[in-house]
């Protein structure tokens, strides 16, 4: 089932003690299409911190009206890795990260999400990262925002033909399965979906996602018809 992340800034989020904010953005890996972190805007609570939430925390994608519920502690988050908010996340700071809350990491392994499974519902006993080599041959972390991305143009293979208006997650996975794309005018055009299996890549100094469609195929791909994904908490 597949959840549009627009619809989810500005959702609440909450600790198993309290609240610690909002969503604010989303950062994909643009090489898999799976998000890998909600980034929280917790206000006044962590100032100049940028707080970032592993879907492992989620445990899958459960909506309790306009709110999120995270299974960490205030405590928990307040003592993990911190990361300024104008910085951008690296590979360093990632394995902090995973080290601390003891998962497994995403980028060693063949799977979307590394040798784990996904979701893990409760945190090991015993450290994943310990016994993994840390020096990862991938050293960019490949992250990309949503906020950032969405209003791209997008290439065709025969010309620009609208721009990205939303991304549709896979409420499961949290990966990206879905781009949708507003044709014609602005304003007036249609909305359409196209699959991240057709993209070719995403130029980020051209503000432009490739893809290998021609733009009639676009055009005439399935209209875009957001319908409510919440799960009951």
């Amino acid at each position: 089932m597949l959840q549009s992340i627009k619809e989810l800034y500005d959702d609440k989020l909450r600790a198993s003690d309290g609240e610690i904010g909002h969503v604010k953005d989303f950062y994909f890996d643009d090489r898999h299409w799976a998000v890998r972190y909600v980034v929280a805007d917790t206000g006044s609570w962590l100032p100049g911190r940028q707080v970032l939430l592993s879907p492992h925390v989620f445990g899958g994608l459960h909506q309790s009206g306009k709110r999120l519920v995270v299974n960490l502690t205030r405590k928990q988050i307040e003592d993990g890795p911190s990361i300024q908010s104008h910085k951008p996340v690296s590979r360093q700071f990632e394995e902090e990260y995973y080290r601390y809350y003891g998962w497994p990491y995403y980028w060693q392994g063949a799977g979307v999400w590394g040798m784990s499974g996904f979701p893990i519902l409760e945190l090991p006993t015993k450290p994943f990262g310990s016994n993994l080599d840390p020096h990862s041959p991938h050293v960019d972390a490949h992250l990309r925002s949503t906020v950032a991305v969405n209003g791209y143009q997008l290439q065709a293979s025969d010309g620009i033909t609208g721009h990205i208006h939303d991304f549709m997650m896979d409420a499961k996975s949290w990966v990206i399965d879905q781009l949708v794309i507003k044709t014609g005018h602005r304003f007036s055009g249609k909305e359409v979906q196209i699959p991240t299996s057709a993209v070719d890549r995403v130029g980020y100094e051209e503000s432009t996602v490739f893809v290998k469609l021609t733009r009639e195929a676009v055009e005439q791909s399935p209209q875009h018809h957001l319908a409510p994904v919440g799960v009951a908490a």
